[in-house]
């Protein structure tokens, strides 16, 4: 639902870019022209839009692995989640409180390495968000630097 609702107003402004430009083309080589220069732009739009996303991506990963985000239950939690209830069929040995706490840590610790290595994960992936697209940017703003400009008055 959320990818329709963005793409129909970008498929509305490309139609409008679209007939506008028509009205202006006086020969078919202006037109192709004018054709070439328009996906040259939307390629260069898109793939500006994607490193964007992608630095995005990174800082907040970046920011996940510098801060993690801290573990949200507490040791009278653990404590109460952690011991078995009376009567239950589940046989196990009743942890002293130095147990308890020992084992409480180290699940805060795991929880704390796991969630920097989805962090770094995710980092990884968003460098790929601004990888991938920037030599394509760079390669269409290239030819677009070579081209001459429609409609621009050359003196």
């Amino acid at each position: 639902m959320g990818v329709i609702t963005l793409l129909v107003p970008f498929i509305i402004v490309s139609l409008i870019v679209l007939l506008i430009a028509g009205l202006r083309i006086k020969t078919e080589e202006e037109g192709e022209e004018l054709m070439k220069s328009i996906y040259v732009y939307l390629v260069l739009f898109a793939t500006l839009m994607m490193s964007i996303g992608g630095s995005i991506g990174v800082f907040m990963a970046l920011a996940d692995v510098v801060s993690p985000a801290p573990y949200h239950q507490s040791f009278e939690e653990y404590k109460q989640w952690g011991t078995p209830e009376y009567g239950s069929e589940i046989e196990a040995e009743v942890k002293s409180e130095e147990e308890l706490r020992a084992s409480y840590d180290a699940m805060i610790e795991r929880d704390e390495e796991q969630s920097i290595k989805r962090s770094v994960n995710t980092l990884i992936k968003s460098f790929g968000w601004i990888v991938i697209p920037l030599p394509v940017f760079f390669y269409f703003q290239r030819r677009l630097g070579g081209r001459k400009s429609i409609g621009r008055v050359e003196e």
